[in-house]
């Protein structure tokens, strides 16, 4: 029977046997560290596989020996390591676990870090960019944040809610490595990261929790109305509710409120009223040699034409075709 190809094997970054071009490779991908070999007799294989989508990555990661892991403060990322097999210990921030495929591990860029990997122990890790993450952060608590985010070290992934956030990581892996195209897709795949971040913060124990659970403040009507013009404004650009939250001065859960209370609806059900709108006049005004139902359907956000035309003939009681045709 053929080996199962490794996690993310079409996207190859290196494999090597040389200790100082794995240490090079990997600090490229995430942050500046120490590699060296734990045991004397010890050889290693590295290899890695893996990208980064924009403010987020998934790789994966083994030493193919027993290595000795330092690094110092960093600054640029959070990393996520989900052991698949074997074992790790690691030492972070004054705390020690060691790790299993049942307990992997969240580092904050903000002491040092020390790992000591057995042979055999390869990770899938998720990288997170740390501005777009302590942004995202900001835009969930309605509130900037003054202090660094920090995560407690080890993940406990038999948990609920850490098996959610698994579950949208191996989307991610599904989709780079058969090929799908919502990755390649700006607005679909800033979705997916922010559903990623968001499960993260909300998952993983950091100074933030206690904020993050509090009921956020209910939206006023204003706000609420103030939201709405906003995303009329920019219903053909790519947009988040978090984004138009932060603009009216609420977090994305007091938006969600405020429309379910004084409009009956959500923001996002609202933006793709607004955007089939918008788009049903457009098909009236160009006509059958101006343009194509497609087009239309890309210009105002929708992906997929399939689903445009489903959602279109549910909102109109007839199909983009037939407007487009007078």
């Amino acid at each position: 029977m053929p080996a199962r190809p490794l996690p993310l094997a079409t996207y190859e970054r290196f494999r090597t046997r040389d200790l100082d071009e794995a240490r090079t490779q990997v600090a490229d991908a995430f942050f500046p560290h120490e590699l060296s070999i734990a045991k004397r007799e010890t050889r290693i294989d590295a290899r890695m596989n893996g990208t980064s989508f924009g403010s987020t990555g998934l790789y994966f990661m083994d030493y193919g020996g027993e290595v000795l892991i330092a690094a110092d403060e960093w600054e640029s990322c959070f990393v996520v390591p989900i052991p698949l097999a074997g074992a790790a210990q690691v030492s972070h921030r004054g705390e020690r676990i060691v790790t299993t495929p049942e307990l992997g591990f969240v580092l904050s860029p903000t002491e040092r870090v020390s790992m000591h990997w057995e042979a055999g122990t390869p990770h899938l890790v998720a990288w997170f960019d740390r501005a777009a993450l302590e942004a995202h952060l900001g835009r969930l608590l309605g509130w900037e944040p003054h202090r660094r985010l920090v995560f407690s070290l080890g993940m406990d992934l038999t948990r609920p809610l850490a098996r959610s956030w698994l579950s949208v990581v191996d989307m991610i892996r599904r989709e780079a490595e058969t090929g799908g195209d919502m990755l390649g897709r700006p607005l679909v795949l800033n979705q997916v990261e922010e559903l990623l971040m968001t499960q993260l913060l909300l998952t993983q124990v950091n100074n933030y929790t206690p904020a993050l659970a509090e009921e956020p403040p209910r939206a006023a009507p204003a706000a609420v109305k103030r939201a709405m013009e906003l995303i009329e404004a920019h219903a053909a650009r790519p947009v988040t509710m978090a984004d138009i939250a932060v603009a009216v001065g609420l977090d994305a859960r007091a938006l969600r409120d405020g429309f379910r209370r004084h409009l009956d609806t959500t923001p996002t059900a609202y933006l793709r009223e607004v955007r089939l709108e918008r788009a049903r006049a457009e098909l009236r005004l160009r006509g059958p040699g101006g343009t194509t139902v497609a087009d239309v359907a890309r210009r105002w956000g929708f992906v997929d034409p399939g689903r445009f035309s489903r959602a279109y003939r549910r909102h109109f009681g007839e199909t983009p075709s037939r407007t487009l045709r007078g």
